[in-house]
């Protein structure tokens, strides 16, 4: 019997009085939410690592996630209770035949959520601390015979990330370049053939434990710094519960750099070495870090593609995965690009920047939607300024062109590939962003856009009359010309007419950018 638990189960479903619930879906449970007490049922489904396709199986793991889940937080974890029929009723807690099983938990306060926490730039040195304090213990006392040992064997981490490439493949080149997905196929390859003897020593060292297999902030709570909870981990199956403890730590620590607190991560990992005398766990957490950054990858795929969502949560889910799988490549010894895109307005640069961006699936910055931002305007509000007066004046144009170089990298320092999308057409500009970008871990290159008068000035006609972002009109490119710089110093650097075909422009720029 397949139930839709989120269209039974009313307020009268409860053992207690409930004015009102909240329902929280994840792609295996469905979580009710009160304040008294949480109910968690197990979807009926099947996705070869996780089989919850019978009532007794359910049952069980439902039993195997209270079980395991007391070793970190006992006093979150109440039990396992029935869920029952009555008539066209259901019931927690209810006398008579079960239909269905629930764990039941005391709630969590929303507040103290790790991950809501981070979101509001809230977590401090003392969360890590009391993290650290939770887990050093758990690991030093978690189980680690001969069972779990198995688990740190080259062989078995390999199926496991082998197996996350398998299932990824249909989304290469929608969540993650073909060029990229290569690259960490390539550096797990080159790291399992070269670091065997690591993983035997990690083994031998006792590292290998039955941890918690899904140690990230939205499954961590804090209750005003005197207690932090660790709770779900994975029940569901062994062989992504049990490994070497550097493969959760580097969870942890891959989803703060993922929420942009990498002083927090590099915190975290230091005390809890320090704590634990695990100084082995410096050479294989890049390694674990690339494997947690693309499960989540993995889970963010899975979810875009999931029946049902809105086209706006689609969106969300696909650019998450993208993020990860950036990080994922930043972790393996992937250098991200940032590839910037010049020309006088109307020479098609800003088209062919955005097609790129399709393809590698970066960040994308343009320099008209951030010069409205720094002056307060939204994006689509026109600006009809004489030239170079206002908000184009020189001084705000330096101001533009130093954010746009700022952001490339900030977000080149977390592997994303960053596209710049402006004029250019001072050789002052160019050299703000380039002096800027010397901060930055990346390759740098130059895409210099242009094309006949004629098509220019149909472009920009037809831009006028169809609306966008940009304010370029034929009166000014006329002046840009008149004025222009030309990028003799850029390199490496790409001349592009893009008279051409929108298919021949983004094979030449393939070929330059080596994608």
């Amino acid at each position: 019997m397949s139930i839709n638990w989120n269209e039974v189960i009313t307020p009268k479903s409860f053992p207690f009085e409930v004015k009102s619930f909240r329902l929280v879906q994840t792609h295996i449970s469905y979580v009710f939410i009160t304040d008294k007490w949480v109910y968690k049922i197990k979807k009926p489904v099947d996705f070869g690592f996780l089989d919850f396709t019978t009532l007794e199986k359910r049952k069980f793991f439902c039993e195997k996630e209270v079980e395991l889940n007391r070793r970190l937080c006992p006093e979150i974890y109440i039990g396992v209770v029935p869920v029952v029929k009555k008539g066209n009723e259901f019931f927690f807690e209810g006398e008579g035949e079960p239909v269905e099983y629930a764990v039941k938990m005391k709630p969590f306060p929303e507040e103290g959520i790790m991950l809501n926490l981070l979101k509001k730039k809230e977590v401090t040195t003392s969360h890590i601390d009391l993290i650290n304090s939770k887990l050093v213990p758990f690991y030093k006392n978690a189980r680690a015979d001969e069972e779990v040992a198995k688990y740190g064997k080259v062989e078995v981490v390999k199926f496991n990330i082998d197996e996350n490439f398998a299932q990824t493949k249909d989304f290469v080149n929608i969540a993650i370049p073909e060029y990229k997905y290569r690259f960490i196929v390539d550096y797990n390859e080159k790291f399992f053939k070269e670091k065997t003897k690591l993983f035997e020593e990690r083994i031998k060292g006792g590292f290998i434990r039955e941890g918690h297999g899904d140690l990230y902030s939205a499954n961590i709570c804090f209750e005003d710094l005197k207690n932090v909870y660790i709770f779900d981990c994975i029940e569901f199956n062994e062989r992504f519960r049990c490994g070497d403890v550097a493969s959760d730590i580097a969870f942890l620590a891959m989803d703060l750099d993922f929420h942009r607190e990498r002083e927090l991560s590099n915190y975290f990992v230091e005390k809890y070495i320090q704590k634990s005398g695990d100084e082995g766990l410096r050479e294989i957490l890049d390694f674990y870090k690339c494997y947690r950054a693309y499960v989540r990858g993995k889970i963010g795929c899975f979810t875009y593609a999931s029946p049902g969502i809105s086209e706006e949560e689609k969106r969300t889910h696909l650019e998450n995965a993208r993020k990860y799988f950036d990080l994922a490549y930043l972790y393996a010894g992937g250098i991200p690009k940032i590839v910037i895109f010049m020309g006088l307005s109307g020479s098609g640069k800003s088209f062919l920047a955005r097609a790129l961006n399709e393809v590698i699936g970066g960040v994308y910055l343009s320099s008209d939607v951030i010069r409205k931002k720094l002056a307060g305007l939204s994006p689509e509000t026109k600006c009809i300024e004489d030239f170079e007066k206002g908000i184009y004046s020189s001084e705000f144009s330096e101001k533009t062109y130093k954010e746009m170089a700022r952001i490339a990298v900030e977000e080149a320092s977390y592997g994303r590939d960053v596209i710049l999308d402006a004029t250019f057409k001072n050789k002052a500009y160019r050299d703000w962003v380039r002096d800027t970008l010397k901060e930055a871990k990346a390759e740098v290159y130059w895409i210099w856009c242009y094309a006949s008068d004629e098509v220019i000035k149909q472009r920009l006609d037809k831009r006028q009359k169809e609306g966008d972002v940009s304010d370029g009109r034929w009166e000014i490119y006329v002046k840009q010309k008149e004025t222009y710089d030309p990028p003799e110093e850029c390199s490496p650097i790409l001349k592009l007419n893009t008279d051409d075909s929108k298919e021949n422009l983004l094979n030449q720029l393939k070929n330059f950018l080596k994608i």
